[in-house]
């Protein structure tokens, strides 16, 4: 049952009195939901939050404990938190309890409560209920914006008449408010995580800065600099894309607390997004007044590309992303690989934020006494009329920065970058002496 599905009830039962003892308890679940969404939704930590969600969910029931398990990046169940009655954590490998009944709450999205499970042949008790002495069972999935993110799940020795509405609703709407806030945390806990990537690269700034007090390095802070923030920047900026979506999706059903939660997610987003434009900047004026030594050694241009199509095929950027090679036999060749693989990496980003579910083709080959590689997509292609303004230094005015860094990698090589005339997407061509 949702929470405002269960105050409708309370407010039709004052047209339509009911007995009095229902009215008072139905008022008296509605009170403590309204005191226990106000609690866990003051919080935007995640370990805090489980703990008050669990905590309320075993008090609520008269539990003796009680488990929360949410959903991985593999889509798996992964165990988070065990309590008993008194707040104690429980570990994980107390966590005994029958799978069979948790795995089917998610997967079928239902809660199902279970009173007197050593009995009731109904439910078919698995040997971990049996072995338990289990009475009591109250599981409920955990759904936030449609999407099933876990499972909350309670139990007890002792026989509780969980058949009561009241009992089964209240678990219900607080499994529901409780996904909500789980999730609004993993979303705060995913723009933390970008914000200390930001604090991690103003570390690496600072010790840079000092080196350079006794070497000219500058170039090699502004590029180890720009990897690490251009990502940090792209999270962020999505991360705030999100919940502005979510914030309008829910536009009519949010109450004040949850339009103040959006607010203050996306303030704090934007303040790491600012933060790390202004390291952004930094970096832009590292490169452009520095000149870097090259580490040049021999290696394979075929298998550095490889490797970078490597890397970044699992990142969630490039999961919708096709790589195709069309390698031609290459000599070996004297190149900073480390460059090189900086330059692939932003020729492929380019590509990827074209398009999200582009096609991008890698060609190689030899020409006189040059290795050429040609990096094509299928995206919206490039204006060829702006082609000094890609290449360009950058500028507070120009927010891109990534061919500019590309055509630099290039000029130090002695090679060459230039974009070619192509009907649908882009194609870039850029070149290396092979001698």
């Amino acid at each position: 049952m949702k929470f405002s599905e269960f105050k409708k009830q309370i407010d039709s039962s004052e047209k339509f009195p009911l007995r009095s003892d229902e009215t008072s308890e139905r008022v008296k679940n509605l009170e403590v939901i309204l005191k226990v969404v106000k609690s866990i939704n003051g919080s935007l930590i995640l370990e805090d939050v489980l703990q008050l969600v669990l905590k309320n969910a075993i008090k609520l029931t008269s539990s003796e404990r009680g488990f929360i398990v949410l959903k991985n990046s593999d889509g798996k169940l992964e165990y988070k938190l065990g309590l008993d009655s008194s707040g104690n954590n429980l570990p994980e490998e107390l966590f005994n309890i029958s799978n069979t009944v948790v795995e089917d709450v998610f997967n079928t999205g239902q809660s199902k409560f279970i009173e007197g499970a050593q009995s009731d042949t109904n439910n078919d008790p698995s040997k971990s209920i049996l072995r338990l002495e289990l009475q009591t069972i109250l599981c409920s999935p955990l759904i936030a914006e449609g999407k099933k993110i876990g499972v909350i799940y309670v139990d007890s020795k002792h026989l509780h008449k969980i058949k009561v509405r009241e009992i089964t609703d209240t678990f219900e709407i607080l499994a529901g408010q409780a996904a909500t806030a789980i999730r609004n945390a993993q979303l705060y806990n995913g723009q933390l995580q970008a914000y200390n990537a930001l604090n991690e690269a103003n570390v690496q700034l600072i010790q840079a800065e000092r080196k350079a007090l006794k070497s000219s390095i500058d170039s090699e802070i502004g590029q180890s600099l720009q990897g690490l923030v251009h990502l940090a920047l792209l999270e962020t900026e999505s991360l705030m894309r999100t919940i502005e979506k979510s914030q309008k999706e829910n536009e009519g059903k949010l109450k004040s607390s949850d339009s103040i939660l959006f607010d203050r997610l996306k303030l704090k987003s934007k303040v790491a997004i600012d933060s790390i434009r202004n390291i952004q900047k930094y970096a832009q004026v590292l490169l452009e007044t520095s000149v870097m030594n090259l580490n040049k050694d021999s290696g394979d241009l075929n298998k550095t590309i490889q490797s970078v199509i490597r890397y970044l095929s699992p990142m969630k950027k490039f999961l919708k992303i096709i790589f195709k090679t069309e390698f031609n036999s290459l000599p070996m060749c004297n190149y900073d690989s480390e460059q090189i693989q900086h330059l692939l990496v932003h020729l492929f980003t380019n590509s990827a934020e074209a398009r999200d579910d582009a096609t991008i083709t890698v060609r190689s080959y030899v020409r006189g006494s040059n290795i050429i590689v040609q990096v094509e997509d299928n995206g919206p292609g490039i204006d060829l009329s702006k082609t000094d303004y890609y290449f360009g230094l950058p500028s507070p005015e120009k927010k891109g920065y990534g061919l500019f860094l590309c055509k630099s990698i290039l000029d130090r090589h002695n090679g060459e970058i230039k974009i070619l005339e192509k009907t649908g997407g882009a194609l870039i061509q850029f070149s290396i002496p092979c001698k």
